[in-house]
């Protein structure tokens, strides 16, 4: 005489399913909150319109000095801002290394107060040196 299966010989193939899925997402739990937050664009700041000297001396290096300092947009083989840089003329840019140097420019960016870096560049807009010239707020470059 065979004797029929309990509801526990029944159902264990899927609470074993259902433990392991259990583990795998308590795991998964467990990983993100040991994950370091890490700051998002998206909860930054709105962009702010800053002037000033933009400097490119070497390739992947770019910061923009305004008055309230020197913000970085770029390091070489490291962090760069999000978007574009300006685009300058012959007349806009004075060449210091090559073609490298610097001109004046205003953009509108998301800024890391903190760090004095940028994060993102939303709108960036050459302009004529004399205007950074003439800015008496500006360190000369």
């Amino acid at each position: 005489m065979s004797l029929a299966p309990t509801p526990l010989q029944r159902h264990a193939p899927r609470l074993a399913l259902g433990a392991t899925l259990l583990g795998f997402a308590l795991a998964a739990i467990a990983q993100n909150t040991a994950q370091p937050s890490v700051p998002s664009t998206s909860r930054a700041a709105p962009p702010e319109n800053r002037c000033g000297w933009f400097h490119n001396p070497t390739p992947g290096n770019a910061t923009l000095t305004d008055r309230d300092g020197e913000w970085v947009i770029s390091t070489q083989a490291g962090p760069e801002a999000e978007g574009d840089w300006p685009v300058f003329t012959d007349a806009q840019w004075k060449k210091t290394n090559g073609h490298y140097g610097h001109g004046c420019a205003c953009m509108k960016v998301v800024v890391d107060r903190r760090e004095q870096r940028v994060l993102r560049i939303a709108s960036a807009t050459a302009k004529p040196l004399k205007a950074c010239r003439e800015d008496r707020a500006l360190p000369r470059p």
